[in-house]
């Protein structure tokens, strides 16, 4: 009989198994993160496709995203960086859902500090394979999941932070009501989105190419139903930053 040969957990990832709803008894670490969604018997939620979701899944289009942050980036300089906003408390756990390079979660690894833990969500294999390559460490670790079904346990996070990726969710509003879950009350978070104002209703009427964008007010009114106070919206063309706090 082969021996079956397994994977020690690194420090960030044996901090996130004591976080997870219903943590994985032989946990899939192999390629350096933890595969939640590689299970046996596992039902993996439902997943956009379409030209969009084909290129982000692809090692071509895990490089190609590097363009995108830095674009990202260039905007944060226009209004304050939400790392800055998020006020993480040092040692506190900090969520990045769909972390794609894992770049945004080394910065809140940095901001939660040596007892501090940050987790990178996100479900493309090759956007991990290269966290995990070049961000993963005692303070950062990735996890292979949903962010429609979140494997946290609620109120575990201090703050989170999704840049660019609700609008390649099928639906983004459960995503929110999971970032929402797994916040503890007063917790901070930061989303960026494409928005097109009431031009996003033409939008929807096109050919389905794996994404869509959002209104002016629909992720801020999700939020607010959602229990969030302090919401606050910022438009820079067509990228749309939004902040609340959880109540």
């Amino acid at each position: 009989m082969a021996e079956i040969r397994r994977f020690p957990l690194s420090p960030a990832l044996q901090r996130a198994m004591t976080l997870l709803s219903d943590p994985p008894s032989d946990p899939q670490v192999s390629r350096g993160y933890l595969d939640l969604l590689d299970g046996a018997g596992e039902v993996v939620a439902q997943q956009n496709t379409g030209a969009i979701q084909k290129l982000w899944a692809s090692s071509f289009g895990s490089m190609f995203y590097d363009n995108a942050q830095a674009l990202a980036r260039r905007l944060l300089e226009a209004w304050q960086h939400p790392i800055d906003w998020l006020e993480v408390p040092a040692g506190g756990v900090a969520l990045d859902v769909g972390c794609g390079p894992g770049s945004i979660t080394a910065s809140l690894a940095q901001a939660v500090g040596p007892d501090g833990l940050a987790l990178g969500i996100d479900v493309s294999e090759p956007m991990l394979a290269r966290a995990v390559r070049v961000q993963a460490g005692s303070q950062a670790g990735f996890l292979r999941a949903d962010a429609q079904r979140l494997p946290l346990r609620e109120k575990t996070v201090d703050a989170v932070v999704s840049i660019a990726v609700l609008q390649l969710i099928p639906d983004p509003a459960a995503a929110l009501g999971e970032m929402a879950r797994v916040l503890k009350p007063g917790g901070r978070i930061a989303l960026m989105v494409p928005t097109a104002g009431s031009a996003s209703r033409l939008w929807q009427l096109l050919p389905k190419a794996g994404a869509r964008v959002f209104d002016d007010d629909e992720i801020a009114d999700t939020l607010e139903r959602e229990g969030f106070t302090s919401v606050r919206v910022k438009n820079f063309g067509t990228i749309q930053w939004v902040r609340a706090k959880r109540d």
